[in-house]
C-alpha cells in the first residue's frame, strides 16, 4: 500500500483532522500535508511507528478509563443513578480542562446505547472540545465543576441511563449547522461519594445533568455535551 495512503488511513482511523493529528503526534502540519498529498515521501518506517504509538497510547488510555469502581443503582423511585467511586479530581485541585479533553479523545469513534430508547449514540471529534471548553464548562463552579470533571470516567454509563428525551430548540441559532438536522436533550444522574475525616464513606451527593445530542444528515445521533450539572439535595443516597 502507498505510504501516503497508510498515513492518511491511520489519521482517519482515530477521527482526527490534520491539525489535530499533527498536534497529537508532534509532526508539523505542513509535513503531514505534504506526505498525504505525496509531495514528499516519508521513510517506510514512519507509518509503523505511528501505528505503534496509536495502539500503545490507546491501551494506556483504555486502562485509565475502564474504572471498575463505576456502577449504577436505582433509587426508591426507580431512577437510575451512576455511582462514581474513584474520584480523580479533588476539591482543592485546579482542574486542567486540556487534560480532560485529551482523556475524552479516547471515546472518539465509539458508540453507546441508551437503555430506555435503544438509540445508539456516537462520539465524534467535536465532543471532547465542547465538553471541556464550552460556555457551560467555563461558567460552572465549585462542587458542580468537580462533578463534571469526574463524570468523564462514566461517559458510557451516563449515556446508557439517559432518559426523558425531548427536542431541544436551538435558541438564537446558537449551534448553527450542528443543530439543523435535529437537536435533543436527555436527563441523566450520577452520585459522587463524600468521605469523613477518617476516609469512611458518609453519603453520596447526587447530581443531575442534561445530555445534549445532535443528529447528523444521515439520522445518526452524536453526543455533543453534558451540561447543567447541578447537585440535587433532594436525592441523597
Amino acid at each position: 500500500m502507498n505510504i501516503a495512503i497508510k498515513i492518511k488511513e491511520l489519521r482517519e482511523s482515530v477521527g482526527m483532522t490534520r491539525k489535530e493529528f499533527a498536534e497529537y503526534t508532534g509532526i508539523p502540519i505542513r509535513t503531514l500535508e505534504d506526505w498525504e498529498a505525496e509531495r514528499r515521501i516519508p521513510p517506510a518506517y514512519v507509518p509503523r511507528l505511528l501505528a505503534y504509538k496509536l495502539k500503545y497510547e490507546k491501551i494506556l488510555q483504555k486502562n485509565s478509563l475502564q474504572n471498575k469502581d463505576v456502577n449504577f443503582i436505582e433509587d426508591v423511585d426507580g431512577l437510575k443513578i451512576v455511582l462514581i467511586n474513584d474520584i480523580r479530581f479533588k476539591s482543592r485541585r485546579k482542574i486542567d480542562w486540556n487534560q480532560i479533553e485529551n482523556i475524552l479523545k479516547e471515546h472518539i469513534g465509539k458508540y453507546y446505547e441508551i437503555l430506555e430508547t435503544s438509540e445508539v449514540v456516537y462520539i465524534g471529534t467535536d465532543f471532547p472540545d465542547e465538553f471541556s471548553h464550552s460556555i457551560d464548562t467555563k461558567n460552572i463552579k465549585g462542587a458542580n465543576e468537580k462533578a463534571k470533571a469526574n463524570a468523564i470516567f462514566a461517559i458510557d454509563k451516563l449515556i446508557k441511563i439517559a432518559n426523558n428525551k425531548r427536542e431541544y430548540p436551538d435558541f438564537k441559532n446558537k449551534h448553527g449547522n450542528k443543530a439543523k438536522h435535529g437537536w435533543y436533550r436527555y436527563d441523566t444522574h450520577f452520585g459522587i461519594p463524600v468521605y469523613d475525616k477518617n476516609g469512611m464513606l458518609e453519603r453520596y451527593n447526587v447530581f443531575g445533568a442534561r445530555i445534549l445530542i445532535r443528529c447528523d444528515e444521515n439520522g445518526d445521533l452524536y453526543l455533543y455535551d453534558i451540561v447543567r450539572i447541578k447537585k440535587e439535595t433532594s436525592r441523597p443516597l
